[in-house]
């Protein structure tokens, strides 16, 4: 029978992988959400490029002076949308990052609580269906410093968007799918899957 100190710190690491599990598929799909709208910046800002190289003067709507404004209005208008729209999924993204990060950081604190009840032997104790709580401790803090550096990394990226700097607006998309890092999601998918059978355990 599991000591009670091990079986409280056990409920927290089998609802903090849990949890992690749902954010994480909560994150992917904000992460989809982002590609169309970089993608409507890059082709808004290749409209905003075009106007400027294009002489109203020279064409038949030199009798509309007014025109050339009115259009620059309406692409730098539909571009500030966007990008309104990209800030409220970062919102998003902060929310999951502060969920993931409050999780570990109660499954630390509960652990530190019951270091004393707990020796080395029993922390480091695996079993084929159960990790060692040394194991998942590290897995989670792993997972959580993943999507604090994606959050801060995209965060930096979104603050050097604006209607204002059309060569950058221009490589959005790949700017934003550089800071991609299969080898970290990886990691986290392998993660789940060794605690797939200790998280579905009561």
């Amino acid at each position: 029978m599991l000591k009670p100190a091990l079986l409280s710190v056990h409920q927290a690491l089998r609802k903090s992988f849990h949890d992690l599990e749902n954010n994480r598929k909560t994150w992917g799909g904000v992460l989809a959400e982002c590609t169309p709208l970089l993608a409507s910046l890059e082709n808004l800002a290749e409209q905003s490029r075009a106007l400027s190289n294009i002489r109203i003067s020279d064409t038949p709507l030199r009798d509309f002076p007014e025109v050339e404004d009115l259009l620059r209005f309406k692409l730098s208008q539909a571009m500030d949308t966007v990008l309104c729209k990209l800030h409220q999924n970062m919102a998003s993204l902060q929310s999951l990052r502060d969920s993931i990060s409050n999780q570990v950081s109660i499954v630390v604190h509960l652990y530190e609580q019951n270091q004393d009840s707990l020796d080395l032997a029993t922390l480091t104790e695996r079993s084929a269906i159960v990790p060692s709580v040394v194991d998942m401790l590290e897995w989670l803090q792993d997972s959580e410093r993943h999507y604090r550096q994606q959050f801060m990394r995209r965060k930096m990226l979104l603050q050097t968007l604006s209607s204002d700097n059309l060569k950058i607006l221009g490589s959005a998309t790949k700017k934003w799918k550089d800071l991609e890092t299969p080898r970290a999601e990886d990691q986290i998918t392998d993660t789940l899957c060794k605690v797939s059978f200790f998280t579905d355990s009561k």
